[in-house]
């Protein structure tokens, strides 16, 4: 029989350690690892240049198509969120039953319904956040294309005038804002899949946290995606 107060002290560190990593990862994928960029940076990087090009075309329909399909994109991942969290209710609702036949499996540790209903509200709330972030993204991007919209020709006013490079500027930005938070609704996403060991055991919790850490670190800085990127830049091509 596990220790009660033991059990309890086990959740609390592998929730510190699930938080923890989230803000680990954030934190490198932001700022670099061991001097390499991440992907999010050099597509950063490809954000500015788009802009930029996108002030020299006269019509702007490619831009247009493309900032419509990153708005849809966006648009199913919000969908997504907004069904997990009524299937995190629906669970809710259930939990009695589903705790009783996880009792019955021989490798979930035991627990109570009250710490049981606690995990559900916690995905719940992971789901909400991702939802916030994906609604905030798809608003950005349609402010993106009304920005695109008002840059003015590079080709009539010359590349350098003050307000080419204005437009350009505001539009990247918001472009590249939209993007991070498209990217943390995603990382809200994946970390609910570690999350989910949390309800077998807090060991497996921490388990599941540092593969989903490990899996994201190796897309963001040693995935063929970013040495494509990489080598295209240092080429120049």
């Amino acid at each position: 029989m596990t220790n009660p107060n033991m059990s309890y002290w086990l959740d609390v560190v592998a929730l510190v350690y699930f938080f923890a990593v989230w803000a680990l990862y954030s934190h490198t994928t932001a700022n670099g690892f061991g001097g390499r960029k991440s992907l999010t940076s050099e597509m950063n990087h490809a954000r500015s240049q788009w802009m930029t090009t996108m002030a020299t075309r006269e019509l702007r329909m490619i831009d247009t198509s493309i900032m419509i399909g990153l708005q849809q994109g966006t648009g199913f991942f919000a969908s997504t969120s907004i069904l997990a969290i009524g299937g995190c209710f629906g669970l809710l609702n259930s939990s009695g039953r589903v705790l009783t036949l996880f009792h019955e499996l021989p490798f979930i540790s035991e627990t109570t319904q009250q710490l049981f209903e606690t995990k559900i509200l916690g995905l719940l709330i992971l789901f909400a956040y991702a939802f916030f972030k994906f609604a905030w993204s798809y608003r950005l991007f349609n402010y993106c294309s009304i920005l695109i919209g008002s840059v003015p020709m590079a080709r009539d006013r010359g590349p350098d005038d003050p307000q080419v490079v204005a437009g350009i500027n505001r539009a990247a930005g918001i472009n590249i804002q939209a993007g991070q938070h498209f990217n943390s609704g995603l990382r809200g996403i994946f970390f609910s899949i570690g999350y989910l060991g949390w309800f077998l055991h807090p060991a497996l919790f921490m388990v599941t946290t540092t593969l989903v850490a490990f899996v994201l670190l190796r897309r963001q800085f040693f995935s063929k995606a970013r040495d494509v990127l990489i080598r295209n830049a240092q080429t120049g091509l």
